[in-house]
């Protein structure tokens, strides 16, 4: 099953207890304090590992809760500590913290809307591979630390601070170049392996794409790009109609959008105009996006006689292949280059801060 947005319970570690001690050797019976200092809680750290492609990992594991420092020991010895909880995740996770009050705890709180509105802590994207989401709290004091004059055998501790915790929404959108989009049975699966190594289940039939895909196009010469494709869209995608609303996510990184036509089908450039209004109505910069329209299955004769009245359609060009025997695929492949060159990647986002308790104090 493929898992694209999950929540879950965070919580760093607690630092160990300082310890009360006080020094007894031979010809030493009333020896100063000793005590150390408790170690400090493990910390929950998001690493990016892109051998992974979805969040279903976490799904049945929603309280992730790294271990406590230990407690400190006499002769100053400090205690150990607490092993950071790493949480490996892929390439595009964008994770946000669900408000809620204290007092919620590790109780779960329902997956927000889509459309709700959440506090971004940080999008896991190259250049950044390892963030800290919880940290651990810090070891109490030993009775060593206290010692002074005035009390030369002080005979309480620090216990140790609380680690950080909150309840977070961890949603993948896909990392591509390029974003397949169109509507079921268009042909785009068949498309991304005549562009690419990956093999999507292919069918006659629609729907047969159910989770997104992404595979890798590359040049004798170095250049490479990806390339996503999206369960096929209906009307009304943008309102989370045939979950319309969690596919376009994945193709909100994109640099280009590729709009996949059925020239078979009844009216070609009507469903192009419809899947720009899709796009125009889920925002998110989409209908900005630069685009190529691709009008697919020209190896049948209905669409090859669609292609032949085909004209430009909002100034854009019309590229014609057949995803089934190749035909117009080295083309689009150059007109893939060209574009992609023109619009270069942007500069990836920075992190944003961290919602520490301890770094505002």
């Amino acid at each position: 099953m493929f898992v694209d947005r999950v929540r879950i319970f965070a919580k760093a570690g607690d630092g160990g207890r300082g310890c009360v001690s006080f020094r007894r050797a031979p010809h030493e019976p009333r020896g100063g304090p000793d005590g150390g200092d408790g170690g400090k809680g493990g910390d929950v750290v998001l690493v990016l590992d892109p051998h992974r492609d979805d969040l279903s990992h976490l799904l049945l594991s929603p309280h992730q809760i790294a271990p406590n420092g230990r407690p400190g020991m006499g002769a100053t010895k400090a205690g150990r500590k607490g092993p950071d909880l790493v949480l490996p995740v892929p390439p595009g996770t964008v994770v946000s913290r669900i408000r809620s009050a204290p007092e919620r705890g590790s109780k779960l709180l329902p997956l927000p809307a889509h459309d709700a509105e959440l506090d971004r802590v940080v999008d896991m994207a190259p250049p950044i591979e390892r963030f800290v989401l919880c940290r651990g709290g810090r070891g109490g004091w030993g009775n060593w630390h206290f010692r002074g004059p005035r009390n030369q055998a002080p005979r309480h501790a620090d216990p140790g601070r609380p680690g950080e915790s909150g309840q977070f929404v961890l949603e993948l959108k896909l990392l591509a170049d390029v974003g397949l989009v169109g509507f079921p049975n268009a042909g785009k699966s068949s498309l991304l392996r005549r562009l690419t190594s990956a093999e999507p289940k292919v069918a006659d039939y629609p729907f047969t794409t159910l989770a997104p895909m992404v595979g890798v196009l590359e040049w004798p010469d170095g250049f490479r790009l990806t390339v996503a494709d999206i369960p096929g869209l209906i009307r009304d995608a943008h309102l989370g109609k045939g979950l319309g609303d969690e596919f376009l996510r994945h193709v909100e990184r994109c640099r280009l959008l590729l709009m996949v036509l059925d020239l078979s089908g009844a009216k070609p450039m009507d469903d192009f105009l419809l899947l720009r209004r899709e796009l125009e109505s889920y925002g998110r910069g989409l209908s900005e996006r630069p685009f190529l329209i691709v009008g697919n299955k020209t190896d049948l004769p209905r669409a090859r006689r669609a292609a032949v009245r085909s004209t430009r359609a909002d100034g854009s060009n019309l590229v014609l292949v057949s995803a089934l025997t190749g035909e117009g695929i080295t083309e689009l492949i150059s007109a893939l280059r060209k574009e992609l060159t023109r619009n270069p990647r942007q500069a990836p986002c920075a992190a944003a801060a961290s919602l520490s308790a301890q770094d505002s104090e």
